[in-house]
């Protein structure tokens, strides 16, 4: 018989081999749609609904999304009596972020080894985690068999487009893919094995400013878009001072920042001796777990408009401030959910505190959290390192990631 860690290996090295960057997605998914019938999986996969995410709070405009050809495949396996059990979902996504290949060691599209150390795209944000939730469910279904007293259903996905949004877990938890309910979930991302039960959300906006242009030999005959600007951007980092004063969440305490206001790109003038006359911004917001996406808007929105009433130029030429992107809910669940004491206890098993945490980042999970089902972020690695040249993740790592994982599979069917 193979050794499992083997298959798990090759498995990271195969999947990792595929540029899978978004919208591209296919080809990885169709093989590993065909590795999880092999291993004995019965295999579902599902399209981007463009319905689905036309109606969905969380999308920008559906003409700007790309679907085509970008399946989210999963793999069930049934043990003893599926339906007197509880079904736990394994939740990973199959694509990656781009690269430039200059700024890597080596091939960021081959697995690199060095010591315990496996370095390529996505190695870390998250095939491995994926690779592993298929051979923690395999596991599981080895040791059913032989113990015969094990009922319910085990489903690994592979979704499309989490880092656009979540275009692949969106779509399956609102329009259900398989012909069963799902109880709970684990979500495999790099979370240094804490136990995630809180996730923080995000507002994605873009600020247009107007001026008047002017020959740089006479500034006075226009007017300038750098001076509104700078008073908007520290209007809006006074309020982010403020919410996080005011804001506060108990598993968000140690953050300096956890509701950050971070302005990623600002753009202005045309020409280094006109008066710039236009700017734009693009700025992304922080939302807790227990705010709404409208409720922060509207906050910065009034504060936006008190900058604009206290400037006349403003008041004769107001800004646009509009949503661009995708919209991050925050998220939440219970942290005695029993999927949350299932991956804590079977951590302790193995050594590892999992301690109870709050995300800064975006996951799948609040797809899951918002269609009622609970899901826990789980799993091996160090997210700082995600998106970077050289992402690196420890191999014993994932191999005790798999262990823990499949430990608490066989928890929470046992314990529900």
């Amino acid at each position: 018989m193979r050794n499992r860690h083997d298959d798990l290996r090759e498995t990271i090295e195969t999947l990792v081999s595929y540029p899978s960057v978004p919208g591209e997605e296919e080809g990885v998914q169709r093989w590993l749609a065909g590795t999880l019938e092999s291993l004995g999986f019965e295999t579902y996969e599902w399209e981007p609904d463009p319905e689905v995410l036309a109606a969905h709070e969380s999308f920008p405009a559906i003409e700007t999304l790309d679907l085509a050809d970008r399946p989210s495949v999963a793999g069930v396996l049934e043990l003893g009596d599926p339906d007197a059990g509880p079904t736990v979902v394994l939740n990973g996504h199959a694509d990656v972020v781009p690269v430039t290949e200059s700024d890597w060691t080596s091939d960021p599209f081959t697995v690199r080894a060095d010591g315990d150390t496996l370095y390529g795209r996505g190695v870390l944000d998250m095939k491995s985690g994926l690779a592993l939730n298929v051979f923690a469910a395999r596991a599981v279904a080895d040791r059913a068999v032989e113990s015969e007293d094990l009922d319910g259903r085990i489903v690994v996905e592979s979704v499309a487009g989490e880092e656009e949004g979540g275009i692949g877990a969106a779509v399956a938890a609102r329009r259900n893919p398989y012909p069963f309910e799902r109880d709970a979930a684990i979500v495999t991302e790099p979370s240094s094995f804490d136990a995630v039960v809180a996730a923080e959300g995000s507002l994605m906006m873009q600020l247009h400013i107007f001026g008047k242009s002017a020959h740089a030999a006479q500034t006075w005959e226009g007017e300038s878009v750098l001076p509104h600007f700078e008073r908007i951007r520290r209007a809006f980092l006074d309020l982010e001072a403020e919410r996080c004063d005011r804001v506060t969440h108990p598993l968000y305490a140690d953050y300096e920042t956890p509701w950050p206001v971070n302005f990623g790109t600002v753009e202005a003038g045309n020409w280094a001796s006109s008066v710039p006359a236009e700017l734009t911004a693009e700025i992304r917001i922080g939302v807790a777990p227990h705010e709404t996406v409208a409720a922060v808007e509207a906050e910065f929105r009034d504060r936006l408009q008190a900058v604009v009433d206290d400037d006349a130029w403003l008041r004769e030429h107001p800004p646009e401030f509009e949503r661009f992107s995708v919209q991050f809910e925050g998220s939440e669940i219970d942290p005695e959910e029993p999927i949350v004491d299932a991956v804590r206890s079977a951590a302790a098993d193995h050594g590892v505190e999992a301690p109870v945490a709050g995300f800064t980042g975006g996951t799948d999970a609040r797809h899951f959290i918002d269609a009622g089902i609970p899901a826990v972020v789980f799993g091996p690695g160090d997210l700082a390192t995600a998106h970077q040249p050289d992402e690196r993740i420890a191999w014993s790592d994932v191999q005790t990631g798999r262990s823990i994982v499949a430990d608490a599979v066989e928890r929470f069917l046992r314990g529900h």
